[in-house]
């Protein structure tokens, strides 16, 4: 049963299902279907040329509701090959929600969108599955979880063996920081299934990383992680810029657009001072809070009881050796310190890059005009996680990262071709444009908040 297109000059309505020949949309009727406006209850979007009814599927997607419906009126084709690496195994959701196709007369991408860097695109990720980059290397990902878990252990043995005065107390914090952060980049490897070639296998490695060693339930970080890379720096639809309004303003555009609506939850115009401190703080408080939050509410019982399983592993492991109070200190120091780690190579990438309401670009220049690289280097390889190649990994999400840096030279020149920049920069570089980014969009909003 399919349905049939509304007949031309006629007020497109909700079509009734008839069997009999394929049915036909254009782009301006697909547009309409947002979940917003006249036909709020109504969701669609295209996946090469078909056209699927996620109406009432977005709110049992697996990836979460909010990261299907953003593609809403939208070609999702690129975020639907870029997220699912076993496509074979979506076939049997996507079957039951087709209702259509584009009409012949429509071009496969929406007419606002460069279809030949669409095209361009496609032919380069054939080239990348061709030359086996989306392969991952268990010697690498073994050898990443071998050398946290040491760490970890390091931060134990050093407080265990010379008790918990400053030195030892202060080294014990350093080696239970890095542990928790190369863990981080170890679960967020395993999130975006690239650890192992079968999906089957990152999900239980992920659940077990993500609740044992770090203690946070793997679905928050999915509903989360995954709407930001399906819509980079685009507000309202990337969680990644929730701090706008309420600590930062972030962007040119948000900026004067906060500043003429009169709205001051912050002095603005010293978020570049304030940045270094808050933003961990809050983060801290933030995460600590709504992990627990989201695993309760969403009845994650499994995730909930891994969660205080981590919390109870801990306090076993240090508590007996330096005291209640002084693991408190230990434990929240260690805290802080991973996530102003964090912070700062997770935003060096995105907050001096554009920031605006969703565009509907293409899969290429969202990823680009949200994202940028650090130079590379085997300090700054380890020590971002390999998220200094930002660009290669929002194009390509499931690609273990050890492959980044041999399709970065392929999308240098696709960038090359279509005229678009292709930003890398020194990681000092990078941490002061946050700054300088932060700096600027305060002083956009003072002006407009004054002068408006």
């Amino acid at each position: 049963m399919v349905r049939m297109p509304p007949e031309s000059g006629t007020s497109v309505g909700k079509p009734e299902r008839v069997s009999g020949a394929p049915q036909f949309f254009t782009w301006e009727e697909i547009g309409l279907r947002t979940g917003k406006g006249e036909f709020k209850e109504e969701r669609w979007l295209v996946i090469r040329r078909k056209i699927y009814d996620i109406s009432q599927f977005h709110l049992r997607h697996p990836g979460g509701t909010r990261v299907i419906s953003h593609y809403a009126g939208q070609d999702a084709t690129d975020a639907f090959t870029a997220f699912h690496k076993d496509e074979d195994l979506v076939k049997k959701y996507l079957s039951s929600l087709l209702i259509g196709e584009l009409a012949p007369d429509q071009p496969s991408c929406e007419p606002t969108k460069n279809a030949t860097l669409v095209n361009d695109f496609h032919e380069l990720r054939t080239t990348v599955k061709r030359m086996g980059l989306l392969q991952p290397s268990f010697l690498f990902f073994g050898f990443m979880f071998l050398h946290a878990f040491l760490l970890d252990t390091a931060s134990w043995l050093t407080i265990w063996y010379f008790g918990a005065s400053w030195v030892p107390f202060l080294v014990g914090v350093a080696l239970f920081t890095i542990a928790q952060i190369q863990y981080g980049f170890l679960q967020h490897d395993l999130g975006h299934l690239s650890v192992f070639q079968k999906t089957k296998w990152n999900r239980p490695f992920h659940f077990i990383v993500m609740g044992i060693c770090k203690g946070g339930p793997p679905s928050q970080w999915n509903h989360m992680h995954n709407q930001h890379h399906a819509k980079p720096n685009c507000f309202r639809k990337d969680p990644d810029l929730n701090m706008h309004p309420f600590l930062f303003s972030l962007g040119k555009a948000l900026s004067v657009e906060l500043g003429k609506k009169k709205k001051k939850y912050m002095p603005y115009q010293h978020q570049h001072i304030y940045f270094a401190l808050l933003a961990p703080l809050t983060f801290v408080i933030f995460v600590q809070g709504v992990v627990l939050r989201f695993a309760f509410q969403r009845k994650k019982w499994l995730e909930f009881a891994f969660i205080i399983l981590y919390n109870v592993r801990v306090c076993l492991m240090y508590v007996p050796l330096m005291g209640f109070k002084s693991f408190m200190a230990y434990y929240w120091l260690a805290r802080f310190l991973e996530s102003s780690w964090f912070l700062w190579i997770s935003q060096m990438n995105h907050i001096p890059m554009n920031i605006n309401y969703d565009q509907n670009l293409d899969w290429v220049s969202a990823q680009l005009a949200a994202t940028c690289n650090v130079d590379q280097s085997l300090f700054n390889d380890w020590y971002t996680g390999h998220l200094n190649f930002q660009i290669e990994h929002h194009l390509f999400p499931t690609m273990p990262r050890h492959n980044y840096w041999k399709v970065a030279p392929l999308v240098k020149s696709l960038c090359a071709k279509h005229g678009i920049e292709y930003q890398c920069k020194p990681l000092l570089t990078a941490f002061a444009d946050i700054l300088h980014s932060l700096k600027s969009s305060g002083e956009h909003w003072q002006d407009a908040y004054l002068h408006a």
